[in-house]
């Protein structure tokens, strides 16, 4: 495998978008966001036909020039995507989205911590992508797609916006908040006693310093960047969901963490699961967040609410997190499939 660039079959075309629902958002993050939007072969030959779009979102400290990294032996999903069309397949518009922020992502939420990334998804990039491209325009013809952090986003967007997502592809997504983030605390609240148990204290630290030279960075920017997102008071303070000292839950602020499971939320948007054309859910058995039993667990409550078997691709796989973008153009072929997305 050649480990250059290769030239692709459709093509990928790069835009900016000045966002007003992102303008003074409470970390001052950029306003005006990359977007990629690739189009498959075949786009420009009949300027009659309309395609289903697929948008693809990033875990957490993703961000979008990433989708064009090359490591040693495997060709990006620029790439992989690109040859999922390449063989005659029916094409569709892959958008590839940029929702990262100072505390390294958003979740894909709407939070006073850090902005309305949700809102700028839903309400800014999907119509501006509609205007300008052949899309069908119908939620029958649109899906999300990411993992870890994007799979969760991928797995709450099409409950919170029926109207406009009507499939999605979860791959490790977060999911069952017990098992995935509580191992975390107490790895945090070991690290912060460097700090006098304050994670702003990190933070300054953090940001005066090469990234990641310390071995607990990886566990404060995810505690500090979720606690942003899920549990941020109203004037964008994050509220750790434990306490610093002793690690002992604070209910009032896991109860928030909570809320956001996405398999605790299945049972509050019943019609809108029901709705969904086609969900692929998969994971690695040896996840090291144990998102393979989020998996496990919504699959089951997707099917208690009543979603037939026949619109659920599920599937466990010899992996652990990392590395796992092999699956990515799986579960874009799978989606690509007209019984799937509306053609």
């Amino acid at each position: 495998m050649l480990p250059w660039d290769a030239e692709l079959a459709g093509r990928l075309e790069r835009h900016r978008i000045d966002s007003v629902l992102l303008r003074d958002n409470p970390l001052g993050d950029p306003h005006e966001r990359p977007l990629w939007v690739y189009l498959p072969p075949g786009y420009d030959d009949d300027p009659g036909t309309r395609y289903p779009a697929v948008y693809v979102i990033q875990g957490y400290t993703g961000h979008l020039s990433m989708w064009a990294n090359r490591t040693p032996y495997r060709r990006p999903f620029v790439e992989t995507a690109d040859a999922v069309f390449a063989d005659g397949r029916p094409g569709c518009v892959v958008v590839y989205i940029d929702a990262w922020t100072a505390y390294g992502g958003s979740q894909f939420v709407d939070s006073p911590g850090t902005g309305k990334y949700h809102s700028y998804l839903c309400e800014e990039v999907v119509p501006w992508v509609d205007e300008h491209y052949r899309t069908i325009a119908g939620r029958e013809s649109r899906a999300i797609a990411g993992k870890s952090s994007g799979g969760f986003g991928a797995m709450i967007t099409p409950m919170l916006r029926p109207d406009l997502f009507g499939a999605l592809a979860t791959h490790a997504g977060d999911a069952q908040h017990e098992l995935c983030y509580i191992p975390e605390f107490g790895k945090a609240v070991r690290a912060l006693r460097d700090y006098d148990h304050d994670i702003m204290r990190w933070w300054d630290d953090f940001r005066s310093r090469p990234a990641f030279t310390k071995p607990d960075d990886d566990t404060l920017l995810m505690m500090l960047g979720i606690s942003a997102c899920y549990s941020a008071t109203e004037d964008g303070t994050p509220e750790l969901p434990f306490d610093p000292v002793t690690g002992t839950l604070r209910p009032e602020q896991w109860q928030r963490w909570l809320d956001w499971d996405p398999v605790r939320m299945v049972s509050r948007h019943i019609d809108a699961v029901q709705s969904l054309r086609a969900v692929w859910i998969d994971a690695g058995n040896r996840d090291e967040w144990y998102l393979d039993l989020g998996a496990e667990a919504f699959r089951a409550e997707v099917a208690k609410a009543g979603l037939p078997d026949d619109r659920v691709h599920f599937e466990l796989f010899d992996a652990g997190h990392a590395a796992i973008d092999y699956r990515y153009p799986l579960a874009l072929a799978w989606l690509a499939l007209a019984e799937r997305l509306a053609r």
